[in-house]
């Protein structure tokens, strides 16, 4: 099947076409809307102090600190900085939250983000995580200290769910539901229509006698 034949079979189909996208993109919309709570995101931000090496070697330590800093973002994701942050909220873990650490390669500032469903408790979250992981990270590895540069705020507006974005996956999905329909209805009729009869036997159509329904 040509594009043009698809174009042409979907114009024969347009109303499912139109009307689909648009009870898909409703019902999403719908779901998004009433049964999806506010998601809020609190930020951290932490710098890690190094031990003071030889000057001569600056470039070789900046190097170092920066791998150094990336360690300490994987380390604040560890079991170990998670549970002693959840054991600091009388919390029994921190599965409510949604845990994300980004790390600059040419600086040694990390920051941490944490995602709940209550603004204020994913701040409290943020917040006991960077001092959790200063003193994992001094004990387990060379850091003299990981430092809070901006402590986390309880955000006065959701960061999610993006709705939006729901319904127009939505509306897509409802499209291409539609033109599988259309596409597997035409698949399955078997019927001969005068235009591939034409194409069939070489012959042209020269007339067509019409469907007279009963008692007219």
């Amino acid at each position: 099947m040509t594009l043009l034949e698809l174009l042409e079979l979907l114009k024969h189909h347009l109303k499912l076409v139109v009307l689909l996208p648009i009870i898909f993109a409703l019902g999403v919309g719908a779901y998004a809307y009433l049964f999806m709570g506010n998601t809020y995101t609190a930020r951290v931000s932490m710098y890690v102090l190094t031990p003071i090496g030889d000057s001569n070697s600056l470039n070789t330590e900046l190097s170092a600190s920066q791998l150094l800093a990336n360690d300490v973002a994987t380390l604040i994701q560890s079991e170990r900085v998670t549970a002693d942050a959840a054991d600091s909220l009388g919390l029994d873990d921190l599965s409510g939250f949604d845990i994300s650490v980004t790390s600059e390669t040419t600086t040694r500032v990390i920051t941490c983000a944490v995602t709940g469903s209550d603004p204020r408790a994913a701040a409290d979250v943020a917040n006991a995580i960077a001092h959790s992981v200063s003193g994992v990270a001094q004990e387990v590895m060379d850091v003299q200290s990981v430092n809070v540069i901006d402590e986390a705020a309880a955000p006065s507006a959701p960061s999610g769910p993006n709705r939006p974005l729901y319904v127009a996956v939505g509306l897509m999905a409802g499209f291409f539901v539609a033109v599988a329909i259309v596409v597997l209805r035409d698949m399955l009729d078997t019927r001969v229509r005068p235009d591939e009869l034409q194409e069939l036997l070489g012959v042209p159509v020269i007339g067509r006698i019409p469907l007279i329904k009963e008692g007219k």
